[in-house]
């Protein structure tokens, strides 16, 4: 846990998470990798990093011109939804594998599950954070708060038929489904009753909501 200038407990070290402000002493953030697109100047994909073919991505669906999903992609239901729990089966395979700070991390004695309708095209699952501006459609920061989950850690997007993928872009602690890791912007897809473990004890699950 940092502590911001404010006296602020923060589970993020470089920005805090209540106000915002910059942590002192922060290192800077180290650049990430370069995508092969944008070394030949290519437009690449700002969900899975594909290069640009056209209008959409060819992996992931995302709109380049921001005007929606194609024409062949039906909005995302709100028949769909995540649904956010705390597991202790993960949370004591986290601990076991010893991770950063593991032994600072404590299992939430209480943590009501949280259900999230999928209606957007796109849904980012993460914290907010104010000092970034950061506002995730599936908002992890509790309270509890998962100190393991990332700002930006996954997002789910809506595909043809009906049915999701998920996509990693690079978060800290990596992401699993159904057990299995998720390597980054590698998409994975997802169904009713398929859980995705983020952090350091969440799991989401997903649901065929209410019409």
């Amino acid at each position: 846990m940092a502590t911001c200038p404010q006296g602020h407990a923060s589970g993020s070290d470089d920005y805090c998470d209540v106000c915002g402000a910059q942590i002192a002493g922060a290192a800077p953030a180290a650049p990430e990798p370069q995508p092969a697109a944008e070394r030949t100047g290519a437009e690449s994909c700002p969900i899975c990093q594909t290069p640009r073919a056209g209008q959409f991505c060819e992996v992931c669906g995302h709109a380049f011109d921001g005007s929606g999903a194609p024409a062949h992609l039906p909005a995302a239901g709100a028949r769909w939804e995540a649904v956010t729990a705390a597991d202790r089966v993960y949370y004591e395979q986290v601990i076991a594998e010893g991770g950063p700070d593991a032994d600072a991390i404590a299992f939430p004695p209480y943590c009501p599950e949280r259900s999230f309708p999928l209606e957007a095209e796109q849904v980012r699952i993460g914290r907010r954070s104010r000092g970034r501006d950061l506002q995730p459609d599936i908002d992890l920061s509790g309270p509890p708060s998962d100190p393991g989950v990332s700002h930006l850690h996954a997002v789910l997007i809506a595909q043809p038929g009906g049915s999701w993928m998920l996509v990693d872009p690079g978060s800290s602690n990596g992401t699993r489904v159904n057990g299995k890791p998720v390597a980054v912007n590698t998409p994975v897809t997802v169904g009713v009753g398929d859980r995705i473990h983020v952090g350091a004890w969440t799991v989401i699950t997903i649901r065929e909501g209410t019409p």
